[in-house]
């Protein structure tokens, strides 16, 4: 038992060791965005716990909360492939700017103007924010560092991110108690929500600063590289089609569930603002643990075998979550889960990215912004519809077989067949 102990000391302070060393090879520009997206997580995770709670409090229902999240969804799938060939463009630094001041801006618009149409309108103008940040993201990341590094700092901001948002969700459960108790309302009415949401905006100004110091390594365009990304489409649809259907399949599976989980845990486990937004911040450290552990892992046994186990082992969690009666045990499997499922999203993105070459980078993450946003814009419509009349049982059965699906196509693909898999790393 001792020596199981020494070994896996000296095995921990050895990958603590590799770690320290990758994070502290991270580029002046790098270690400024990770400052902006730590607080932009943080306003970002009192948005996430508390804006469905914001649209229900104003009198309307779940079907029309999963009309708003389509709205957005949809506009980022329509405009995500438009916003690569303008990233390459305007450059990263000014997409990350304009991005990130726009999801500022719809938030804003939505407390001062709380109505069906403005919320539409705003969700719309919120997709596109989110896409152009987004997009922007894998190409800035992959020209501010270095191969040894790379997979340390998709996943670090991953999970810097997740922790941002775990204390943003944490803080935004007391928020309508504590605005509530203030404006003398209950902390389950408009008001209550709308205030604790404007700290939301607050928050975007101050993660735009870091951004603004950020130098900008964009480099002039020629002719040749700005049609470089439609030429490696047009040469490259098998690669480009494995690489992606699988994440399309995934974000169809999930758009059914996981914009509800406040509300799951809300109407089916009867939990409080409090609670919820406490397990919610616990999630997130949960996320933000798998997403650190993440780039180790990938390193020693290989980024497809990461994504294939970790999802895989997600299933099993993801039913206990949905099917327990429980609340004790539906929360832990809540926090497995997002650990699982989640690490291997860096992992993955990182793969992709190395897939292409640096002039159809955007291009191809926005295939990838793409994918993941398919089924978050048509899913959560559907969903809404079901849990008004079906409950959400549903949605958690459809979403597991979905998940089933991609596991099979990445392990076929990408681990079953390494030679293929090895060739396709080395393009």
């Amino acid at each position: 038992m001792q020596q199981i102990y020494k070994k896996f000391r000296r095995g921990a302070e050895s990958a603590a060791k590799i770690y320290y060393q990758r994070v502290k090879a991270f580029s002046p520009n790098a270690r400024k965005y990770l400052l902006s997206i730590f607080v932009l997580g943080a306003a970002m995770g009192i948005y996430r716990l508390l804006f469905n709670f914001y649209v229900l409090s104003l009198g309307y229902d779940e079907a029309i909360l999963g009309n708003l999240i389509t709205a957005s969804n949809v506009t980022t799938l329509i405009i995500a492939l438009p916003l690569g060939y303008l990233i390459n463009i305007i450059g990263r630094k000014l997409s990350l700017l304009l991005g990130t001041a726009g999801i500022g801006i719809s938030v804003l618009m939505m407390i001062l103007f709380p109505s069906i149409p403005m919320f539409i309108a705003m969700n719309i103008f919120l997709g596109i924010s989110q896409s152009l940040s987004g997009v922007a993201m894998g190409p800035f990341l992959m020209e501010n560092s270095k191969g040894e590094e790379r997979t340390y700092l998709f996943s670090f901001s991953s999970g810097l991110r997740m922790t941002a948002t775990s204390i943003g969700e944490w803080v935004g459960g007391y928020m309508p108690t504590w605005f509530g108790g203030w404006l003398g309302v209950s902390s389950m009415s408009s008001l209550a929500y709308s205030s604790s949401l404007s700290l939301i905006v607050i928050g975007v100004a101050i993660s735009l600063v870091p951004i603004f110091l950020i130098k900008n390594n964009h480099l002039p365009q020629n002719e040749k590289s700005i049609f470089a990304p439609f030429a490696y489409m047009r040469k490259n649809p098998g690669v480009l089609s494995r690489l992606i259907l699988p994440m399309l399949i995934t974000s169809i599976g999930a758009g059914l569930i996981m914009p509800f989980m406040n509300v799951f845990f809300r109407n089916v486990h009867n939990q409080s603002d409090s609670s919820i937004g406490l397990l919610f911040a616990w999630g997130s450290l949960a996320m933000g643990a798998g997403l650190m552990v993440a780039p180790i892992l990938a390193e020693r046994y290989g980024k497809i075998q990461v994504v294939v186990v970790s999802q895989a082992l997600s299933i099993p969690f993801l039913a206990m979550l949905g099917f327990s009666p429980w609340f004790s045990l539906s929360a832990i499997a809540y926090y497995i889960r997002l650990a699982l499922m989640n690490m291997s999203s860096p992992v993955y993105q990182t793969f992709v990215m190395e897939q292409v070459d640096p002039d159809s980078r955007a291009m191809v993450a926005s295939l990838n912004s793409m994918a993941h946003h398919f089924g978050w814009a048509f899913s959560p419509s559907i969903s809404g519809y079901i849990q008004v009349n079906y409950g959400f049982w549903p949605a958690f059965l459809i979403t597991i077989i979905l998940y089933a699906i991609s596991i099979v196509m990445y392990y076929r693909w990408f681990w079953r067949n390494r030679v293929k898999a090895k060739a396709l790393q080395s393009t």
